[in-house]
């Protein structure tokens, strides 16, 4: 069996990743986002196990003393990381998997996992990332300049990247990473694999 590809996403708070994400993983097959641990409070409707995993900042230093991590993170004074057997499990699976990291733990992963495809999500204007941010009426004045100033030092990263998205309008930006993973799946190597009996039938 393939192997999956493993996908790094970043993006500013506010540009739109996770709604990307969700759409691509909607449309397409064989394709999964990998479930996060974190130490911040579970929002109203978000599910344990589903969006991420809650938990204490004891039980999180834990899991990072026995290297349950491949990456983990300090974002908006909370910690987040992602396990780095359930990532195997799934990219050996041949399931592709999608990190929604910031550029902090993108560097880790790099480091860790050569065999990558990242992506970087922009807005289209710092307003337009503001009119986001606060569209969600669930931060406070104080709050949302705050993540106005760390969205600007996330974007100063874009160019560790290899792929660059702009996130103006929803279903251009979702069929431009479609088409990204599309285009993944075609490589020789893949293709190969996916399709060796195929191949030697036409070459007999």
């Amino acid at each position: 069996m393939h192997r999956g590809t493993l996908y790094i996403i970043s993006a500013p708070s506010g540009a739109g990743k996770t709604s990307l994400v969700k759409a691509l993983c909607e449309q397409m097959s064989g394709i999964g986002i990998s479930v996060s641990t974190t130490t911040r409070a579970q929002r109203p409707g978000e599910e344990n196990g589903v969006d991420y995993w809650f938990v204490d900042q004891q039980t999180f230093e834990q899991k990072q003393k026995e290297g349950d991590f491949l990456e983990s993170a300090r974002v908006f004074d909370h910690f987040y990381g992602t396990s780095k057997s359930a990532v195997e499990t799934q990219l050996t699976a041949g399931e592709d998997v999608i990190l929604e990291i910031d550029w902090q733990g993108a560097r880790q992963v790099r480091e860790l996992m050569p065999e990558h495809v990242s992506v970087f999500i922009l807005p289209p204007s710092r307003e337009v990332l503001e009119t986001r941010l606060r569209s969600r009426g669930q931060d406070s004045e104080d709050v949302i300049a705050r993540r106005m100033q760390d969205a600007v030092q996330e974007i100063s990263h874009y160019n560790e990247y290899q792929y660059l998205i702009i996130n103006d309008d929803f279903a251009t930006a979702l069929s431009e990473l479609r088409c990204l993973v599309m285009a993944q799946r075609q490589k020789m190597t893949r293709a190969i694999e996916q399709n060796q009996l195929l191949i030697q039938s036409l070459l007999e």
